[in-house]
């Protein structure tokens, strides 16, 4: 890391998140800037970027914010240095959170391929009536009583 500090918006832009959510994630504690400027604006560092980018990829998994909570303590104590009393109960504490991931991205997985499904059944459907249509709006229509035709 190389110390340069980021305002708000271009971390918005880096992590794809809206300002709001970003400063949602300090009130709860998440993620806190790493500083402020002069004139009180928060300033982040990667390090609280790639805390951000954790919460956002937890979020789509149905993770509350008491296990990004959770994760991001375990995973901050864990790079903190060594405790081998300590390390493997956050390792453990890790490995749920990678579980839980791992089974809710197979979840996705049949979400998203039911819904390719859904979606490919609506376009045979589509390519099936249109040129049916096309054909009908060409042919001649037959003609009713007292038309041509009858007789």
């Amino acid at each position: 890391m190389d110390g340069k500090h980021m305002q708000i918006g271009e971390v918005a832009a880096r992590t794809e998140l809206s300002l709001r959510t970003i400063r949602h994630y300090e009130e709860t504690g998440l993620v806190v800037p790493s500083a402020r400027s002069q004139g009180g604006f928060r300033l982040y560092t990667e390090a609280d970027v790639a805390r951000l980018m954790v919460v956002r990829r937890m979020k789509p998994l149905g993770f509350t914010l008491d296990q990004m909570r959770d994760l991001l303590d375990a995973t901050d104590r864990l790079d903190g240095g060594p405790d081998a009393d300590e390390d493997e109960a956050l390792l453990e504490r890790v490995r749920t959170y990678q579980q839980a991931a791992a089974e809710q991205v197979e979840r996705l997985r049949v979400q998203l391929a039911r819904a390719e499904d859904f979606a490919a059944t609506l376009s045979a459907r589509l390519e099936r009536s249109a040129p049916a249509r096309a054909v009908d709006e060409r042919a001649p229509r037959p003609a009713g009583p007292g038309g041509q035709g009858a007789g």
